[in-house]
């Protein structure tokens, strides 16, 4: 085509160059044999940089696929733990980063006025069953009396009544001496759960109440960990597919890896064992949930890493992502057919590690394929094959 081009473009200048005195026929001659020789250069060198498409034979394999994911995580259980009485901080038996076990004595708040508040109550609770025996004696006398006929059926009723009122402050007397004996327990502050302490914003001779701002510790439970990370949702549908359930899903995946924020692997192994129900509708990603054993305390609640899912897979095809490109959340190939490029849609797995793909369905042990730039390759198009390295 450019050769064409250019000889009818040549055709016209020597037309015009006839025109020019002091030209001679001679010199067109020459200039036209070095135009001729110019353009025969430019076509050969047009030959020899024509594009090469590197290719690779899809054969099947061994492949250990790694998947990283950002990770976040928390303690089996965290509690705040919070006065449920009020007054001023006397004693603070713990220390901020400390283990502590369930029942341990935290804080203790001024017991005075809760213990006084006792005293009333149970100096309250005497009197009131005092009075309740001597109700019981006046109506049990009330009773032989009107056996023996000497006071009517009222006295009787009368004092029946005067019995159960004061059985009734006997009951209210021993509510409240329950209600001081608990406020008076609450001042000794305990710990929930076994745990790590956290950070103390208070001291002795603090006020505080059951309405503050703030915590008085918080205790986690870390003897595991809970390792929180996110799958897309059709990662996700795509394991549930694979597996056949979700309850399956959460049986048959094998165990997950986690390397810590220094980037070294965690030495303990972990098993997903929730995903939850609800996807994210902004980020279109479900969450799932890791244990990992915590017996060294090494891993702390809201601390970072990343989770590694790691499956291994027999005599699988395996292409380089490079070879693929998506369309409509569809992955493609191109095959070379014939020497001609031929598009083919293929399925994944559902994991991968960013590099490679697992096929499953479109290709078969012994096609070749194009194995970079697919997005930049159309249909139908010829190519010049170069093996990518390693190939024969």
């Amino acid at each position: 085509m450019l050769t064409f081009c250019v000889l009818s473009d040549l055709h016209y200048l020597c037309r015009k160059l006839l025109h020019i005195r002091h030209i001679t026929m001679k010199k067109i001659l020459t200039f036209v044999l070095l135009l001729l020789v110019f353009v025969s250069c430019q076509d050969k060198k047009q030959e020899k940089t024509a594009l090469v498409y590197k290719t690779m034979t899809v054969a099947l394999s061994t492949q250990n696929v790694k998947a990283n994911y950002s990770a976040t995580m928390k303690g089996r259980e965290i509690v705040e733990v919070r006065p449920q009485v009020s007054g001023l901080i006397t004693k603070i038996l713990i220390a901020e980063g400390q283990k502590v076990r369930k029942g341990q004595t935290l804080f203790v708040i001024d017991q005075v006025p809760y213990q006084a508040a006792l005293n009333i109550a149970e100096s309250a609770l005497k009197s009131a069953q005092a009075a309740a025996e001597s109700a019981q004696l006046t109506y049990d006398s009330k009773q032989r009396l009107l056996s023996e006929q000497v006071i009517s059926d009222y006295d009787v009723r009368t004092a029946y009544q005067s019995l159960i009122a004061t059985q009734a402050q006997v009951a209210q007397a021993q509510a409240q001496v329950n209600n001081a004996r608990n406020s008076l327990s609450y001042t000794v502050v305990r710990s929930p759960v076994s745990g790590v302490a956290g950070m103390i914003p208070y001291h002795v001779g603090s006020l505080v109440s059951s309405n503050i701002s703030e915590p008085l510790i918080s205790v986690c439970d870390d003897s595991e960990m809970w390792v929180y990370f996110s799958l897309s949702e059709r990662e996700v549908t795509d394991l549930t597919l694979q597996y056949g359930s979700l309850e399956k899903f959460l049986q048959g995946m094998p165990d997950v890896s986690l390397l810590l924020s220094n980037g070294r692997e965690y030495s303990e192994k972990g098993r997903v064992d929730a995903v939850s129900g609800i996807v994210d509708a902004s980020t279109g990603a479900v969450t799932v949930r890791a244990v990992f054993p915590n017996s060294q305390h090494l891993l702390r609640n809201g601390g970072t890493g990343t989770v590694v899912v790691s499956s291994v897979k027999d005599k699988v095809i395996v292409i380089p992502q490079t070879a693929t490109f998506e369309l409509q959340n569809k992955v493609f190939v191109y095959r070379v057919v014939n020497g001609k490029t031929a598009q083919t849609e293929i399925k994944v797995a559902p994991l991968d590690d960013g590099i490679n793909y697992i096929v499953e369905e479109g290709l078969s042990e012994g096609d070749v394929i194009i194995a970079e730039g697919a997005g930049l390759i159309r249909e139908g198009l010829e190519v010049k094959a170069s093996p990518s390295p390693g190939e024969p």
